[in-house]
């Protein structure tokens, strides 16, 4: 079986009454209430969901050898000019604000240079990419001048969703046009999805089909809870498993969206963690396996500072539980930068709750990124300076240092060679390089009688290798 990506659909609620964690779960009482009809909140939610449509032109460049003057002699002038290529993607997205911001999946826009929003009332607008952030697979569009005004769907708290509870995705499956479908949340804080950095999914077994990604999942109050992403499918269409990405770290993606910021900035902890295995918990006296272990603090973090220990077990952030590294990535990574978060960690058997500062990782020293050029084994890969910044953009361990391989440029000699982005240099040719410059400097310089000598860090483990 695979992960197939989904282009799912916009948002969908269920019904207008008080809010959903103030409303009883029960279950139909009587043949008058299964009839009970999603319409109204379908009416309520549909305009604020939208189709995109993204397109990128690629020059197809006319091989200089039939403008040559002796090919043309024997062979003519080499037949008609390529033709460019389009490509083209389809997704859908949620107005999150009534000035026209749009999220959608960042997969649905990456690489495309040209963006049109259609709304449900057949109305069309181009759209601004304002922010995109791989590491979620989210991107947020502005469509409109800022004076007209869109509708546009609230977010709801995936934090209080339960498993069963009803909930509405719309979309734009494969191109059909606007569509509703109804499931349950099937389960929650699924982390073994492969999309994205932050594996906290909201399962569904609405359907969700390619053409709906980026759409939205609603609850029954016509509120956004999730952002549609993927399916589990051997085919490739919906069998029932899809994968939301829960609106608490949407909210985090457009916060920083509205404040004007080029990129997402998350809180650090600063400690390195591991899951608990059936093993390490029968060691641990452990009655099931949970929360996440501290396997190293890097000096100076913020979790230093509150007093967390290697060999702490992770429990709970800000009193929601945490069942294993995913999990705490996930709750850490949607608080806002300020403030504390209380971590709870156990201790020789005792919960011990530990105040930890929300702040930005530092970028020091500057990541001074650098394309490495000329002939070398790195020639095609961008290298930077790491940094508890890059470190934790990177998923690294915190007390890396050093340069680390950013980038990879396909059919380079890098990739060729076997380099790989999160790759650490440690020698090159018997001396250890401390910055890019450096490692450019060097690579320039060109290798030791006629070959290469490079040591790197690739997880946890050192490679040398001889070119």
């Amino acid at each position: 079986m695979r992960i197939a990506t989904a282009l799912i659909g916009a948002a969908i609620a269920l019904s207008a009454a008080a809010p959903a964690d103030a409303q009883e779960r029960r279950l139909p009482e009587s043949r008058q209430e299964i009839k009970l009809s999603f319409a109204p909140v379908v009416a309520q939610t549909t305009p604020a969901v939208v189709n995109i449509y993204a397109t990128r032109t690629e020059r197809r460049r006319r091989n200089p050898i039939l403008d040559d003057p002796f090919f043309r002699q024997f062979f003519g002038d080499g037949g008609p000019l390529p033709q460019d290529r389009v490509q083209r993607s389809l997704g859908s997205g949620a107005i999150v604000s009534d000035d026209g911001l749009v999220v959608t999946n960042n997969h649905v826009v990456e690489g495309m240079t040209e963006m049109r929003v259609a709304l449900s009332d057949k109305r069309e607008f181009p759209a601004k990419l304002i922010l995109k952030d791989t590491r979620t697979d989210l991107a947020v569009l502005k469509i409109g001048d800022g004076r007209e005004k869109f509708p546009w769907l609230r977010f709801a708290d995936s934090d209080a969703l339960a498993i069963g509870d009803l909930v509405l995705a719309v979309g734009n499956p494969f191109g059909v046009g606007q569509t509703v479908t109804s499931g349950i949340v099937s389960a929650l804080a699924r982390t073994q999805v492969g999309v994205g950095d932050f594996q906290s999914f909201i399962q569904t077994d609405a359907a969700i089909n390619p053409g709906n990604s980026g759409g939205a999942l609603v609850d029954l109050d016509g509120r956004l809870i999730g952002i549609n992403t993927a399916i589990f499918s051997q085919s490739g269409g919906s069998v029932g498993i899809g994968f939301a990405i829960p609106s608490n770290m949407v909210q985090v993606v457009v916060s920083s969206a509205r404040s004007g910021s080029k990129s997402v900035t998350r809180p650090w902890f600063g400690a390195d963690l591991q899951s608990v295995t059936a093993e390490i918990a029968e060691s641990m006296g452990m009655k099931h396996p949970g929360g996440a272990l501290v396997a190293g603090v890097a000096k100076g973090s913020p979790a230093a500072s509150a007093g967390v220990e290697q060999g702490d077990l992770v429990t709970a952030v800000d009193g929601r539980p945490v069942d294993d590294v995913e999990g705490f990535s996930f709750r850490f990574a949607t608080r806002p930068i300020g403030g504390q978060a209380t971590v709870t960690v156990q201790r020789q058997g005792k919960p011990r709750d530990l105040k930890v500062a929300l702040a930005a990782a530092p970028e020091i020293p500057p990541r001074d990124q650098r394309t490495i050029g000329g002939e070398s084994p790195f020639t095609g890969a961008t290298v930077a300076n790491l940094s508890p910044a890059l470190a934790e953009e990177m998923s690294l361990r915190s007390d890396l240092k050093g340069v680390v391989v950013a980038e990879v440029a396909s059919g380079s000699i890098a990739e060729r060679l076997g380099f790989q982005k999160g790759d650490v240099v440690r020698e090159v040719n018997g001396a250890r390089v401390p910055d890019a410059r450096e490692l450019e400097r060097v690579s320039e310089k060109g290798g030791r009688q006629g070959y290469w000598k490079v040591t790197i860090e690739r997880d946890g483990q050192l490679v040398t290798s001889v070119f």
